[in-house]
């Protein structure tokens, strides 16, 4: 499956932005991550829904104001981002993959999109 991430910009300190994440197939088969990575830091788990989208898992630094949701009928999957702080500024990176055993590890997931950057200002 091919995954292409979208929907970053450069917002102010408390605005709020939707990341979508569309891939090339049916989603239905697949569990999906959302990662970030600032400059010169290491890429970080953020969020993630299950195949079924019961199960969904946030990074604890941005539990509560984000939230992770899926429309296997539209192929996508959404990433809402709300009261936004400089401290999320990062190329923010969709993943997916049929079995998700560790759902904060990189090395689980075999597909990822290419990078939509956010920019927060404060």
């Amino acid at each position: 499956v091919q995954l292409q991430a979208c929907g970053g910009g450069l917002v102010q300190a408390g605005d709020s932005l939707r990341l979508s994440c569309a891939a090339s197939g049916s989603t239905g088969s697949y569990s999906f991550g959302w990662f970030r990575q600032a400059p010169g830091k290491e890429r970080d788990f953020v969020a993630y829904i299950s195949r079924n989208g019961v199960s969904r898992y946030f990074g604890n630094s941005v539990r509560g104001r984000l939230t992770i949701s899926r429309d296997n009928t539209k192929n996508t999957v959404y990433l809402q981002m709300n009261n936004l702080k400089p401290e999320d500024t990062a190329d923010y990176y969709c993943a997916a993959d049929n079995i998700v055993l560790d759902a904060t590890s990189r090395s689980a997931y075999s597909y990822w999109g290419q990078g939509t950057l956010v920019t927060v200002s404060s």
